[in-house]
């Protein structure tokens, strides 16, 4: 950047910290400020809306009120905790990068910048939040709602998607937090930068300009050009998966559930069985793997739904049904096991580190889970929130 604009974002650092001490939102993060609740906030509103996370996020302290507990959580419960904000990776990168603090930092999180880089699931951005905000660091922390304020003060045309963007603005911001009230208050600065655009310079529809601390130095607001920027680059077009939904029900009423793969999309998570093949006369469904363990009867059609990932669209249709294990069935589907019980939990607790273990080869791909099961431990993802009605019915 030029050094024009370098002095531009230090001249109006001053007057965004005074509207944010003014402006800002009460949010449950913003009271108590320790490192934990730092940390766990900034991961839960990743792809995720403020208001949507502000109860993910009092749930989720009250069951783990320490990083130890977190540690320490069963899968399931943690899955379950996560149910319904996506980009479940987000919360096994969590537990992972709480095991390494309690094993390495003593249950502390590590001040320096450079040290949170190091734990899973903490880029540059989250570095730079928690590394301000919760240490008074120096770090910039640049996401997508710094981006857009930054690109319309200055009346950059610069592509935000690129990283090369990204990487300007932070060193830009770098330079501006050396001197000034972004010095003395990194992480206000950090997080007015992120009101502003949250709340004031919003990303779709037109910006509050009359409400701007800024909108007598902005110079997209000057040249009449806020709509234009900023620039990002177009998308690649997703592609459609059809999918047959089944809710599968045994004698005692019991669901059959399967455990996708560990990686991928919604790696490791629990799904109700979805196939691809076709549905015929008598309910009969072309099930593949399914079919070698498992007779299907009586199939209904419930009804459609459309979830929609970031690059991939599942367009499903939902059947109810009962089945009967054959052949290998009774050894692969096993009864869910709450969490705490015997399901690798006695040489978890023995071992006194399970943060450490990775007990998921000895667990099982299939499970007959009851309704309750489902709605008090069981996370299932949203992407099935369209059918779940039929589990309980």
């Amino acid at each position: 950047m030029t050094r024009e604009e370098i002095l531009l974002l230090q001249r109006v650092q001053e007057p965004l910290i005074a509207w944010y001490d003014g402006a800002k939102r009460d949010l449950p993060w913003r009271k108590d400020v320790t490192p934990y609740r730092v940390w766990l906030s900034e991961i839960m509103l990743q792809q995720t809306r403020v208001e949507a996370g502000k109860d993910y996020f009092l749930r989720f302290t009250a069951e783990l009120p320490e990083v130890e507990d977190l540690a320490n959580v069963p899968d399931d419960q943690l899955m379950k905790l996560w149910e319904g904000l996506g980009y479940y990776n987000r919360a096994r990168n969590l537990k992972k990068a709480a095991g390494i603090i309690v094993e390495k930092y003593s249950g502390e999180l590590p001040s320096t910048y450079e040290e949170l880089l190091e734990l899973p699931g903490i880029g540059p951005y989250t570095a730079g939040a928690i590394s301000s905000i919760a240490f008074g660091r120096q770090r910039p922390a640049v996401d997508g709602n710094v981006l857009r304020v930054v690109m319309r003060l200055l009346g950059r045309y610069d592509d935000i998607a690129k990283d090369s963007t990204k990487k300007d603005v932070e060193a830009a911001l770098l330079e501006v937090m050396t001197v000034g009230t972004s010095h003395e208050r990194p992480g206000d600065f950090n997080q007015s930068l992120m009101e502003l655009g949250a709340t004031v310079c919003i990303p779709n529809g037109q910006p509050h300009c009359e409400d701007c601390p800024w909108k007598d130095d902005c110079v997209a607001f000057a040249k009449g050009i806020q709509m234009e920027l900023p620039v990002k680059q177009t998308k690649k077009k997703r592609r459609i998966e059809e999918k047959k939904v089944l809710i599968l029900r045994d004698e005692e009423g019991r669901i059959l559930l399967h455990r996708r793969d560990e990686k991928g999309l919604l790696a490791g998570l629990w799904e109700l069985p979805s196939v691809e093949g076709s549905v015929g006369a008598g309910g009969s469904v072309g099930a593949g793997d399914l079919s070698n363990f498992v007779e299907i009867c009586d199939l209904t059609e419930i009804g459609t739904a459309i979830h929609i990932f970031s690059h991939v669209e599942w367009h499903m249709t939902g059947y109810t049904g009962t089945f009967r294990l054959t052949g290998s069935g009774a050894d692969a589907v096993q009864p869910y096991a709450s969490a705490g019980a015997s399901r690798g939990g006695g040489a978890v607790a023995e071992e006194g580190r399970p943060y450490l273990r990775d007990v998921k080869e000895e667990e099982a791909r299939w499970i007959l889970a009851s309704p309750e099961q489902i709605r008090e431990e069981i996370a299932l993802p949203s992407a099935f929130k369209g059918f779940k009605k039929y589990i309980s019915e």
